[in-house]
């Protein structure tokens, strides 16, 4: 189970408590945990990486409320920083994405098949998916569209 926070609210007392310090700074993180060869996610620390995104095009909402959104999408942004949970993120440029082959031919995109295009996307370091859903549904709330969450995958050598 998840909650939903509104903009400006703190994150969860569950990250308050876990004393979390900003990620990269290696305070605040377990060395339980440690991953096993083959395990998705995660990483030497206990914890996995998840990418919440959305699709370009997603935010309906009037011109007039993008500053409120935008300052609400700040907000969360520093409540994850704070919280020791975020990696990086950003808004993509509404662009046509270009394609490389793997014979080295540019074409525009998407990818052949698909339409959508991210719009944005955020990166979170958290000890279960659960948490991941926690922040994606801050995160749906303050850009006014639902957010696809998905793990990534840890690879030693990156």
């Amino acid at each position: 189970m998840f909650w939903v926070y509104g903009p400006g609210q703190v994150p969860s007392t569950l990250s308050r408590r876990r004393g979390r310090s900003p990620v990269g700074s290696g305070a605040g993180r377990s060395s339980q945990g440690k991953s096993r060869p083959g395990e998705a996610g995660t990483r030497g620390h206990g914890l996995t990486r998840h990418l919440i995104s959305f699709d370009d095009g997603a935010t309906t909402f009037p011109e007039g409320d993008v500053p409120d959104a935008a300052e609400a999408s700040r907000r969360v942004v520093h409540g994850a920083k704070d919280a020791g949970v975020w990696v990086f993120g950003g808004g993509v440029a509404s662009q046509r994405a270009s394609i490389v082959a793997t014979d080295g031919t540019v074409a525009d995109g998407p990818c052949p098949g698909t339409e959508a295009v991210i719009g944005g996307f955020s990166i979170v370091d958290v000890p279960s998916r659960e948490e991941a859903l926690e922040w994606a549904a801050k995160i749906a709330v303050a850009c006014r569209c639902a957010q696809e969450v998905r793990e990534i995958m840890h690879d030693p050598d990156s």
